[in-house]
Protein backbone atom coordinates (compact mmCIF):
# COMPACT_ATOMS: atom_id res chain seq x y z
CA UNK A 1 0.00 0.00 0.00
CA UNK A 2 1.21 3.49 -0.92
CA UNK A 3 0.93 6.39 1.52
CA UNK A 4 2.08 9.96 0.80
CA UNK A 5 2.64 11.95 3.97
CA UNK A 6 4.51 14.97 5.25
CA UNK A 7 8.23 14.53 5.83
CA UNK A 8 9.38 14.22 9.45
CA UNK A 9 12.90 14.28 10.82
CA UNK A 10 12.55 10.52 11.38
CA UNK A 11 12.85 10.24 7.57
CA UNK A 12 16.39 11.68 7.42
CA UNK A 13 18.21 8.41 6.62
CA UNK A 14 15.78 7.61 3.82
CA UNK A 15 15.98 11.18 2.48
CA UNK A 16 19.78 11.00 2.34
CA UNK A 17 19.58 7.68 0.46
CA UNK A 18 17.04 9.11 -1.97
CA UNK A 19 19.22 12.16 -2.68
CA UNK A 20 22.01 9.76 -3.67
CA UNK A 21 19.65 8.27 -6.27
CA UNK A 22 19.40 11.78 -7.76
CA UNK A 23 23.19 11.93 -7.95
CA UNK A 24 23.67 14.04 -4.81
CA UNK A 25 25.41 11.81 -2.28
CA UNK A 26 25.08 13.19 1.21
CA UNK A 27 25.32 12.10 4.81
CA UNK A 28 22.40 11.91 7.20
CA UNK A 29 24.14 14.63 9.22
CA UNK A 30 24.25 17.03 6.25
CA UNK A 31 20.70 16.14 5.32
CA UNK A 32 19.61 16.92 8.88
CA UNK A 33 21.01 20.44 8.65
CA UNK A 34 19.34 21.03 5.30
CA UNK A 35 15.99 19.68 6.37
CA UNK A 36 15.98 21.68 9.60
CA UNK A 37 16.34 24.86 7.53
CA UNK A 38 13.82 23.73 4.93
CA UNK A 39 11.21 22.61 7.47
CA UNK A 40 11.47 25.92 9.32
CA UNK A 41 10.67 27.94 6.18
CA UNK A 42 6.92 28.28 5.51
CA UNK A 43 7.57 28.67 1.77
CA UNK A 44 8.75 25.03 1.59
CA UNK A 45 6.92 21.71 1.91
CA UNK A 46 8.27 18.17 1.74
CA UNK A 47 6.42 14.86 1.46
CA UNK A 48 7.57 11.27 1.40
CA UNK A 49 6.00 8.18 -0.13
CA UNK A 50 5.84 5.04 1.96
CA UNK A 51 5.37 1.77 0.13
CA UNK A 52 4.64 -1.18 2.39
CA UNK A 53 5.99 0.82 5.33
CA UNK A 54 9.28 1.84 3.68
CA UNK A 55 10.09 5.41 2.56
CA UNK A 56 10.78 5.04 -1.17
CA UNK A 57 10.16 8.50 -2.56
CA UNK A 58 10.35 12.20 -1.77
CA UNK A 59 9.11 15.43 -3.25
CA UNK A 60 10.05 18.90 -2.07
CA UNK A 61 8.38 22.08 -3.28
CA UNK A 62 8.68 25.78 -2.61
CA UNK A 63 6.51 28.79 -3.29
CA UNK A 64 8.11 31.34 -5.57
CA UNK A 65 7.16 34.99 -5.79
CA UNK A 66 7.38 35.97 -9.44
CA UNK A 67 9.00 39.08 -10.82
CA UNK A 68 7.11 38.87 -14.09
CA UNK A 69 3.56 38.76 -12.73
CA UNK A 70 1.43 39.29 -9.64
CA UNK A 71 0.89 35.56 -9.29
CA UNK A 72 2.89 33.02 -7.38
CA UNK A 73 4.33 29.76 -8.63
CA UNK A 74 5.48 26.55 -7.02
CA UNK A 75 8.79 24.99 -7.92
CA UNK A 76 9.31 21.29 -7.43
CA UNK A 77 12.83 21.41 -6.04
CA UNK A 78 13.32 17.66 -5.57
CA UNK A 79 11.48 14.60 -6.82
CA UNK A 80 12.91 11.11 -6.50
CA UNK A 81 11.72 7.53 -6.28
CA UNK A 82 13.97 4.66 -5.25
CA UNK A 83 14.93 2.92 -8.53
CA UNK A 84 13.76 -0.44 -7.18
CA UNK A 85 10.23 0.95 -6.78
CA UNK A 86 9.78 2.87 -10.02
CA UNK A 87 6.83 2.08 -12.24
CA UNK A 88 4.42 1.67 -9.31
CA UNK A 89 2.81 5.12 -9.40
CA UNK A 90 4.96 6.53 -6.60
CA UNK A 91 6.41 9.43 -8.59
CA UNK A 92 2.97 10.24 -9.97
CA UNK A 93 1.50 10.29 -6.43
CA UNK A 94 4.27 12.57 -5.17
CA UNK A 95 3.87 14.89 -8.14
CA UNK A 96 0.13 14.94 -7.51
CA UNK A 97 0.70 15.95 -3.88
CA UNK A 98 2.90 18.88 -4.92
CA UNK A 99 0.33 19.93 -7.53
CA UNK A 100 -2.47 19.76 -4.96
CA UNK A 101 -0.48 21.98 -2.59
CA UNK A 102 0.24 24.44 -5.42
CA UNK A 103 -3.49 24.72 -6.10
CA UNK A 104 -4.27 25.16 -2.39
CA UNK A 105 -1.69 27.94 -2.18
CA UNK A 106 -3.21 29.75 -5.15
CA UNK A 107 -0.26 29.20 -7.47
CA UNK A 108 -0.81 29.93 -11.14
CA UNK A 109 2.04 27.69 -12.25
CA UNK A 110 4.04 24.69 -11.08
CA UNK A 111 7.42 23.96 -12.62
CA UNK A 112 10.64 22.02 -12.17
CA UNK A 113 14.11 21.83 -13.63
CA UNK A 114 15.92 18.64 -14.55
CA UNK A 115 19.48 18.03 -15.63
CA UNK A 116 20.19 17.62 -19.31
CA UNK A 117 22.05 14.32 -18.92
CA UNK A 118 21.38 10.93 -20.53
CA UNK A 119 20.49 9.35 -17.17
CA UNK A 120 17.65 11.87 -16.80
CA UNK A 121 15.88 10.99 -20.09
CA UNK A 122 13.44 8.59 -18.38
CA UNK A 123 12.58 11.34 -15.90
CA UNK A 124 12.00 13.79 -18.76
CA UNK A 125 9.62 11.32 -20.40
CA UNK A 126 7.83 10.91 -17.06
CA UNK A 127 7.37 14.69 -16.71
CA UNK A 128 5.98 15.13 -20.22
CA UNK A 129 3.60 12.20 -19.69
CA UNK A 130 2.43 13.98 -16.52
CA UNK A 131 1.55 17.07 -18.57
CA UNK A 132 4.68 19.17 -18.06
CA UNK A 133 6.09 21.07 -21.05
CA UNK A 134 9.67 21.92 -21.85
CA UNK A 135 9.69 25.73 -21.73
CA UNK A 136 13.35 26.74 -21.60
CA UNK A 137 16.89 26.04 -20.55
CA UNK A 138 18.58 26.35 -17.20
CA UNK A 139 21.94 28.07 -16.96
CA UNK A 140 23.99 27.90 -13.78
CA UNK A 141 27.31 29.18 -12.50
CA UNK A 142 29.04 28.45 -9.22
CA UNK A 143 29.83 31.49 -7.06
CA UNK A 144 31.32 31.80 -3.61
CA UNK A 145 32.26 28.57 -1.86
CA UNK A 146 33.10 25.68 -4.13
Amino acid sequence: MLVVREFTMKDIEAAAELMAHLGYSTSAESMTGRMERICSDPMYRTWVAEYQGRVVGLVGARKVILYESDQIAVQIAALVTDPGYRGRGIGRALLGQAEKWAEQEGAALIYLTSGNRPERHDAHRFYTQAGYEVTGFRFSKRVGRK
